[in-house]
Parts: structure tokens; C-alpha cells; sequence
């Protein structure tokens, strides 16, 4: 039975995670480590953990003593962080990746923890993360998977073993992102162009009626709403979509043309349209990415 959790990265996800499982079982120790508590940003996460209860360890090493230590970072520090820690790893303890990254990397990763006779296990988390917290669906594949399914039934997580090979979650993920994100990529840059070339209203009226089964406008108005958000995040988690479908000897050039836009709606500072004023909440979106463009162009 496990006492203590740690985590490298304590960002939306971790934090989601350590409150349900704080709450489920008050016994469990949690400790962790973002690499901005050593930067811009220090005072604020620091301020998160020890609001949880959660111990601050100053280095990834001080992680190390921890039965389970879950990796929750962004896409492109998902190797780097586990590198890190590495080096402190003792035998027996587990690394959960929740990382979205692909099967390759994945892989990668797994090779460094198990050389260091701990355990690894791919985790994909399949839907956001408020409110369920570690009760989010998830997706669990590797070696591990099998000798550590009754401590997460214990813990209440839900999960589907998908495969005995590390990488059999993430693939899932990674292909089905492709659909996801592209829908929401797709949506959005549909409208914005039909705003900013004024046939919003003849575009618009037109995929509803014939898409009425996605539920327009609260569908129009949730993808906006997503890709502004998250778009930065989204945006790196396609990168490795791509990855992981070059990685099959096919096309990913869709993919990372996917992420260009998720990145630019990340980056765009504007509101998310309202569904009862979607064409209005567009237009300042519209006006937000042209400045956003503009702007980088007088930087290049």
C-alpha cells in the first residue's frame, strides 16, 4: 500500500490529482517539484503546494523517496524532467507519465526509469481533468500495468489496462487527438475567416444546419473556448501527434499544421466568444490574432 505520492510538475493536472486523492485518502504524503519554483513564477506555485499541504522538495532529487512519483509537465520537458530525476531513483518505486507525448518518447523515458530497476507506467489521461481529478478515464500500458492495477482500484482511479508495451496508452491518445484538436483547429479557423471576410452569417448558418448534431452555437462557442485556453498546451501536445504519426511511416504534417493554429489561439489574449454572441465574440478574436500577427512580423 502506498503512503506517499510525488510529483514533478504541479500544474493543472497534478494539482487536480493530489486534490481528489487528498480527499479519498487522507493518510497519503504528497511532495512536489515545478521547475518555476526556481524562476518567474516562484512565489505563486510555491504559494499552490503549500496551500494542499504539499511538501515542497527543492530539487528532484528530494523526490526520489516517494512510492509513486507522477510526471505532469508540458509535452517538450517530459524527457528532461524524467532525466532528471534519474539519477535519485531508487528500486521499486513507480513513475506514472501522464505526459501527452508520443509512443516513441514514452518508450524513451521508460528505458531510463527501468535501468534504475524502478517501475514505469503510461498513463493517458483521456478527458479534462475538473472535476473527476484523478477519477478522469484513463488509460493505463506497459509492464507495470498489471502489478499496480489494485493499488489504483484502491485509490479510485478509473482506468483501462490497453496494452503490456509502454506506449500502447499514449498511441490512443495521440491518434485521437488528431481528431479532437483538429475539430476544434478546423472550427475555429473556419469562422475566423468567415468573419474576416464577411460572409460569417452565410458560413455559419450553413454548417449548422447541416452539422445540427454538434449543437450549435454552445459547440462553436466550447471550441473557442478551448483552443484560447489551452491552445499552448494543445499546441504541444499536437508537435508529438505529429511525432508519433511519422513514427508510423505516415503523413504528420497535418498534425503540426494543427498545432500552429492551437498555438495562436493560445497566444492570442483574447475572451472566448459568448454562444448568445458568438459573430461579436468572434470579431474580437479575428482582431486579436491579426495583432498577434502583426506584431510578429515587425519583430522578425
Amino acid at each position: 500500500m502506498i503512503r506517499t505520492i510525488a510529483f514533478i510538475g504541479f500544474g493543472e493536472a497534478a494539482r487536480a490529482f493530489q486534490k481528489t486523492l487528498a480527499a479519498h485518502d487522507p493518510a497519503l504524503c504528497f511532495s512536489a517539484y515545478d521547475i518555476i519554483q526556481d524562476g518567474a513564477g516562484a512565489e505563486a506555485i510555491r504559494k499552490a503546494m503549500a496551500e494542499r499541504g504539499v511538501a515542497v522538495a527543492e530539487s528532484p532529487a528530494a523526490l526520489a523517496a516517494a512510492d509513486w512519483i507522477i510526471s505532469a509537465v508540458t509535452a517538450d520537458q517530459s524527457l528532461a524532467a524524467v532525466e532528471a530525476l534519474v539519477p535519485h531513483l531508487r528500486p521499486g518505486c513507480l513513475v506514472i507519465d501522464i505526459n501527452s507525448v508520443s509512443p516513441g518518447r514514452k518508450r524513451a523515458t521508460a528505458a531510463l526509469v527501468e535501468a534504475k530497476a524502478a517501475a514505469y507506467l503510461d498513463m493517458a489521461v483521456m478527458a479534462p481533468v475538473h472535476p473527476r481529478g484523478h477519477r478522469t478515464p484513463t488509460l493505463i500500458a506497459g509492464p507495470a500495468a498489471g502489478s499496480v492495477s489494485g493499488e489504483l482500484k484502491r485509490l479510485d482511479f478509473d482506468f483501462r489496462i490497453v496494452g503490456a508495451e509502454t506506449g500502447a496508452a499514449t498511441a490512443i491518445k495521440m491518434v485521437r487527438s488528431l481528431f479532437v484538436k483538429g475539430l476544434e483547429a478546423v472550427t475555429v479557423e473556419c469562422l475566423l475567416a468567415a468573419q474576416a471576410s464577411g460572409c460569417f452569417d452565410e458560413v455559419y448558418h450553413s454548417i449548422a444546419r447541416d452539422f445540427s448534431g454538434l449543437g450549435w452555437p454552445d459547440f462553436a462557442a466550447y471550441e473557442f473556448e478551448r483552443t484560447l485556453r489551452h491552445g499552448r498546451r494543445r499546441a504541444a501536445e499536437m508537435r508529438e501527434s505529429a511525432a508519433t504519426i511519422n513514427e508510423l511511416g505516415l503523413n504528420g504534417a497535418l498534425a503540426a499544421e494543427i498545432a500552429k493554429v492551437q498555438e495562436r489561439m493560445g497566444n492570442a489574449g483574447a475572451p472566448a466568444p459568448a454562444a448568445d454572441a458568438l459573430a461579436q465574440g468572434i470579431a474580437a478574436v479575428v482582431k486579436a490574432r491579426l495583432g498577434e500577427r502583426a506584431a510578429q512580423a515587425e519583430s522578425a
